[in-house]
């Protein structure tokens, strides 16, 4: 893996280690603490004005739904990919390719024809929206994972079938947004790394639920679910500037997946959680000047 760098080298040598289990236990909870500082400077949330782009027709079960295509530089741009690189992961089936975006609280509004209707302002970046008015892949392939992602937050099934109102970049008003910066700090304690329990190895390694989100603008953070797990003991790590691979004891757990942003690999930081059986990354971003 290009740029990667192994964060904390204790974890695939724990085994060996005896006397220095302490150490490595030190080591990650220094590693949760610095995490923990570094967020108390900052806001717990930032308000962006979202500047419209373009807006697009569908509808519900319960009626028209409009989604406003909007756009900030406040919100960090995805992963710099040619349009043959992106085509070659969708086809490789590798569902890690993400498109940050804001997704807004519905509103009601009237539509052409005076008649009720609910509007959505989705955000990307501004960079990544230019981009894409010039390209009708990345323009559908936002259009699809703005769908997507709204009937999640919101329980929504909207019909697939959707089309871009021409001259009219927005429906209703465009609201400000909060973007969240801060997080209640998830990393409290660490616990025992080791326990005589061990579970056994399975015949295939199985891939854990990954949970990615922007702490801050500057901030990319990583929660890896490990319920099989106790401790860190015999787990590896690696992060390249948009890839993390994790391995897991005994070929428990295996994941590696791409990551959308530039990523510090040099100053990312791992801890485990035992209570909630979880592994916190923290990966600072590189700017995109960098």
């Amino acid at each position: 893996m290009a740029d990667s760098k192994l964060l904390v080298p204790e974890l695939k040598d724990a085994e060996t280690m005896g006397a220095e289990t302490s150490r490595f236990e030190e080591l990650l909870l220094q590693a949760s603490k610095e995490l923990q500082q570094a967020q108390t400077s900052r806001p717990e949330s930032t308000q962006i004005q979202p500047q419209p782009g373009f807006c697009i027709k569908t509808n519900s079960a319960e009626g028209k739904v409009f989604i406003n295509i909007c756009h900030s530089p406040s919100i960090p741009p995805p992963a710099d990919l040619t349009e043959d690189e992106l085509l070659q992961m969708l086809e490789e089936d590798q569902a890690g390719f993400r498109i940050p975006m804001s997704l807004g609280e519905p509103h009601a509004e009237l539509d052409a024809k005076g008649q009720g209707c609910t509007a959505y302002d989705v955000a990307v970046n501004s960079d990544f929206f230019r981009r894409m008015q010039n390209s009708d892949f990345l323009r559908e392939l936002v259009i699809t994972i703005a769908r997507e992602g709204l009937e999640d937050k919101y329980g929504l099934q909207l019909n697939p079938e959707w089309r871009i109102l021409k001259n009219r970049p927005f429906l209703g008003s465009i609201s400000q947004q909060n973007i969240r910066s801060q997080q209640r700090p998830r990393i409290q304690e660490l616990g025992n790394l080791y326990t005589p329990n061990s579970p056994r190895p399975e015949a295939r390694p199985e891939k854990p639920h990954l949970s990615l989100w922007l702490e801050a603008p500057d901030l990319l953070l990583a929660e890896i679910d490990l319920p099989k797990l106790d401790g860190a003991l015999g787990l590896s790590l690696e992060v390249g500037e948009n890839r993390l691979v994790m391995g897991g004891p005994q070929q428990l757990y295996h994941l590696d997946t791409y990551i959308p942003l530039r990523v510090n690999c040099d100053e990312s930081k791992a801890a485990f959680h035992q209570k909630r059986k979880q592994l916190m990354v923290a990966m600072p971003l590189l700017s995109v000047t960098s």
